[in-house]
């Protein structure tokens, strides 16, 4: 990003603290001179040797670090802290490539190590206050869908972009070649460039908006509802507007905000705004939907930090004191880029809050005054975010990000939000079902959360209205069902599911079916038999880590040994049935009790109703 918008990325030039030596100079002189992929090939030599030392760990997690290659910064680091004699910014930087890569609680370590080090940093003292920022950001709700555009230049920056409702997409970029080079970073000065936007959201090829173009920098722009009116910032040097450094004798100019209007189709009547200044800057406008206020960035005084968000009223016969947007948005550090959208949401870019990294992008409901929310990701990432704006008629915002290196225009389509409310019942008698489960899985049949159903049988789910939804609901006792979710107009999915009643009752110790009918004097399964197996399959099968011992009774006629023996050939054949089944040998057992164990204990003077429920096999729960 410009260094004259206040929005550089820094690039962290990380020198070594270590006496160099002899062995490291030829890998300490590549790094010093920022050669850090030859630099890594050097010190990965010299890690592999017996005499590897701490700094060259070091150096090596430095020059990955450069080159934003966490996994390998973040392995280094670790070899580089083991001993505990690093200097505390080593321990910081750790703890950067850990969050990058996710590892919050291992980055977390890092940073009370670096605190405990230099307990008076800002850092330190920020990550005292609140050390767990960054999960709870990676975990809120997505608002943006990202994909980068066609518009994009190769190797320059792209940034600015704005799309009017006639679908024209207006951005700034360095991508004239031809224009000479801002001594400042060696890049092409910004030139305002014009698109047309089609019904697929693709781009066509960009060109110059050459009465607004000078040799310095032109851009950012917003503009008037009816596109007859633009505002855009501009470089001082284009007006002879600067100050001229007596040490250096270098020119310096500062950003202002211009005015144009469109006649027969092109911007002319140029005008500087009156508050412009010489000694500080004005830049990134935005205008409000009604025209009758302007947001911008400056660094004039009476702000919070390095650049601050302001505002001024556009008036018939001039512009009112501009007014700092105050501390619910400005902080001690860098805000910058505002837009202003039709229904007053204010989106800003800041480095002055907790974020991902770098420029992270915030909103503010301006109308009642919210807290300002980060946008979380994917907008937001570890790197630099900023110039988010959103045409609330075509329903797409765009923002920009050098997240890939370079900064890129990426388009963002909002979420929809909607919410799946399940009410789950008893098919049989309608009453509600409390405590069952009710399992929402994504278009692939993943499930992506699981919740019980309250006392009235409701549970509720936040979900996304552009993708497809399914549930799958089950209950004790109940047969399991699936369901697909359908969104109606007012974004809300009612889903009523009704659960059948199985034909099984499942307790805390057992599986109960119907009676498991054997022929006489035989142990083969019968097609009753098999029919409430197949119950117990279905149950077993629903909770996989279920266990079951098999216990086979029969009546008190016979001798006790031909009892116990037909009794065993009854629950082994049993058992052999249900692992036919698809049911793991491992979760099935079983014993023939013969008459031993009588549930009507009647000896063997038991009348054919006291034998017929004693004749029974019981299927006990070991695990569920």
């Amino acid at each position: 990003m410009k260094k004259t918008y206040f929005t550089l990325s820094l690039m962290l030039v990380l020198t070594a603290n270590y006496a160099q030596n002899s062995v490291t100079a030829k890998a300490d002189k590549l790094f010093e001179s920022y050669q850090y992929v030859a630099a890594i090939e050097e010190y990965t030599r010299l890690a592999e040797s017996k005499n590897a030392s701490e700094y060259i760990y070091k150096q090596l997690a430095d020059s990955y670090y450069n080159v934003f290659d966490s996994a390998n910064a973040a392995k280094w680091y670790a070899k580089a802290t083991s001993k505990g004699k690093s200097d505390a910014e080593t321990y910081y930087r750790y703890a950067q490539t850990l969050k990058i890569l996710g590892k919050y609680q291992e980055a977390n370590k890092q940073m009370d190590v670096f605190a405990k080090m230099m307990p008076s940093d800002a850092r330190a003292k920020e990550h005292l206050a609140n050390p767990n920022y960054v999960p709870s950001l990676a975990n809120n709700s997505k608002l943006f869908e990202v994909a980068q555009t066609n518009i994009n230049s190769k190797g320059q920056s792209d940034f600015g972009a704005i799309v009017t409702n006639d679908n024209t997409l207006y951005f700034t970029s360095t991508r004239n070649s031809s224009n000479k080079t801002d001594n400042w970073n060696k890049q092409p000065y910004l030139d305002i460039y014009q698109a047309t936007r089609d019904e697929k959201g693709v781009f066509s090829e960009p060109v110059q908006v050459k009465e607004l173009n000078t040799p310095f920098h032109d851009g950012p722009i917003t503009l008037s509802a009816d596109g007859k009116t633009m505002f855009f910032a501009r470089d001082g040097h284009s007006e002879g507007q600067y100050e001229k450094n007596k040490k250096s004798n270098i020119k310096v100019g500062q950003q202002g905000i211009y005015k144009a209007t469109k006649v027969d189709g092109k911007w002319t009547n140029v005008e500087a705004l009156p508050f412009n200044s010489t000694s500080y800057s004005f830049t990134n406008p935005s205008l409000t939907n009604d025209g009758k206020t302007l947001y911008f960035a400056s660094n004039m005084p009476g702000g919070f930090g390095e650049s601050d968000l302001w505002k001024v009223s556009v008036e018939t016969n001039g512009y009112g004191k501009p007014q700092n947007l105050g501390p619910n948005i400005n902080t001690a550090d860098r805000e910058n880029f505002p837009f202003i959208t039709e229904d007053n949401i204010l989106y800003f870019a800041t480095t002055g809050r907790q974020g991902l990294g770098g420029f992270d992008i915030y909103k503010m409901d301006l109308s009642n005054n919210t807290t300002a929310q980060n946008v979380g990701k994917p907008v937001n990432s570890e790197k630099d975010d900023f110039s988010f704006s959103f045409n609330t008629k075509l329903n797409v915002g765009y923002f920009s990000s050098n997240r890939n290196g370079n900064d890129v225009i990426f388009s963002a389509i909002p979420i929809c939000k909607a919410e799946a409310v399940v009410i789950v019942s008893n098919v049989k008698t309608k009453a509600l079902l409390a405590n069952a489960d009710v399992a929402i899985l994504d278009v692939k049949g993943n499930v992506i959360a699981t919740e019980k159903t309250n006392s009235e049988g409701k549970v509720k789910y936040p979900i996304e209205c552009n993708l497809g939804y399914g549930l799958k609901v089950a209950a004790q006792n109940f047969e399991s069902t699936s369901s697909a979710v359908k969104i109606d107009k007012a974004g809300i999915a009612t889903v009523e599911v009704a659960l059948k009643p199985l034909e099984v009752v499942i307790t805390d110790k057992e599986v109960i079916l119907n009676p498991v009918y054997f022929e006489y004097d035989k142990s083969n399964i019968t097609a009753q038999g098999a029919t409430e197996l197949d119950k117990l399959v279905k149950v077993m099968k629903d909770n996989p880590s279920m266990v079951i011992f098999v216990k086979s009774h029969t009546d008190s006629k016979g001798g006790d040994d031909y009892n116990l023996k037909l009794s065993e050939r009854r629950a082994q054949s049993t058992v052999q049935y249900l692992i036919s089944k698809g049911i793991s040998q491992g979760n099935i057992s079983g014993k023939g009790f013969g008459s031993t164990e009588q549930k009507i204990k009647c000896g063997t003077n038991c009348t054919e109703q006291q034998d017929s429920q004693n004749r029974r096999s019981e299927f006990l729960i070991v695990k569920k």
